[in-house]
């Protein structure tokens, strides 16, 4: 294993003593409320010597719900869960980022206890099924965002921003990422508004570039990071301007200093360089399937200063120790990713337990 991946780096407020960090990762174990649990909690705790641990989604409001048991962060409950959690990884050595999630119209109202029609940048039904309490099912066709509505979405991240770092989070970071809310609004077949919000790439950035600016304002640029994953189709997101379209959103967030910047990396390298060319913070990137071996390739290039990790932090909660010492690691089980108790979720075993 590289030894890049085991020099310290500052990020916004951390210090981290060494350049992995763990991915993002939905796993439907909240409550029907959107509080995390105890079980949450010990989740993220075995999983703490990453340093930067960065939660699953969660929904900045009611509306931005689309699964089954995902967690929010805009009620007391929710907040007070989130807080016994983030005490929880500090206690433990590591750091916590809560991703903010508005899934837009990739929802289904059984999932969601207010029972209503997704919102999104325009009323374009996605051609994907979701799985709900009754089975698999058509994701809806969802209803356009008003202008002022967009506005009050963005006052929705302001404030879950703020309570998750009242609650004690280190900072949170913005998905913006595949075909959510914020990426369904960079697209140019999710989104297809005729005012300030869509059309030209200037005005379908608008969305993301606020949303980022209003939680830099309220909780400090050096507590917020955003995540997107250029030329991603997931839930059937289209970009045909996809070079323009995420240099223009690089050079825009740059001006705001914010924390990070956090790239799924799915094979344009020459993109990948230009951002790392525009961006001046820094960078973390995520390659899904990349072999542990090649965990810190991108550290070791340049190209990224901290390699997230998404399914092999999942099934390895002593994942540092291991790439470190060269030891094998645990195999995740995809039947066990969302939904369910702790097999699969906290009884992954370490390495005394292997041995």
């Amino acid at each position: 294993m590289n030894d890049a991946l085991w020099t310290p780096v500052r990020v916004g407020r951390m210090e981290l003593r060494h350049r992995l960090a763990m991915a993002p990762m939905t796993r439907g174990r909240s409550t029907s409320d959107g509080v995390p649990t105890e079980l949450n909690t010990a989740y993220y705790v075995q999983r703490a010597a990453l340093g930067l641990v960065i939660s699953e989604g969660t929904q900045p409001s009611s509306d931005g719900q689309g699964y089954l048991l995902t967690p929010g962060m805009h009620t007391a409950e929710q907040a007070a869960g989130w807080r016994r959690t983030a005490e929880a990884v500090h206690a433990a050595g590591g750091h916590l980022y809560v991703q903010l999630m508005h899934v837009g119209r990739m929802a289904h109202p059984d999932n969601t206890p207010h029972g209503r029609q997704p919102v999104a940048p325009s009323a374009v039904q996605p051609g994907a099924t979701m799985f709900t309490a009754g089975g698999p099912q058509p994701v809806p066709e969802p209803r356009a965002l008003a202008t002022a509505e967009v506005r009050a979405t963005v006052e929705d991240f302001r404030r879950a921003a703020r309570l998750a770092v009242d609650a004690g989070a280190d900072g949170v970071e913005l998905h913006a990422a595949n075909g959510y809310l914020l990426h369904q609004f960079l697209s140019d077949n999710a989104n297809t508004r005729q005012d300030e919000y869509g059309g030209s790439i200037a005005n379908r950035v608008r969305f993301a570039v606020e949303v980022a600016a209003a939680v830099a304002q309220e909780i400090g640029a050096d507590r917020t990071g955003l995540r997107v994953s250029p030329g991603n189709p997931l839930h059937d997101i289209v970009e045909s301007d996809t070079r323009s379209l995420y240099e223009e959103l690089t050079r825009q967030l740059a001006e705001l200093d914010l924390a990070y910047l956090h790239v799924l990396h799915l094979g344009d390298e020459e993109l990948l360089s230009s951002l790392r060319r525009l961006w001046p913070s820094t960078l973390i990137v995520n390659r899904a399937g990349r072999p542990p071996e090649q965990i810190g390739a991108d550290v070791a290039s340049g190209l990224a200063d901290i390699a997230s990790v998404g399914s092999f932090a999942l099934a390895n909660p002593d994942l540092v120790e291991r790439l470190q010492t060269g030891a094998p690691l645990n195999q995740p089980d995809p039947t066990t990713f969302y939904g369910g108790g702790s097999k699969g979720y906290t009884d992954y075993p370490s390495l005394p337990a292997a041995a």
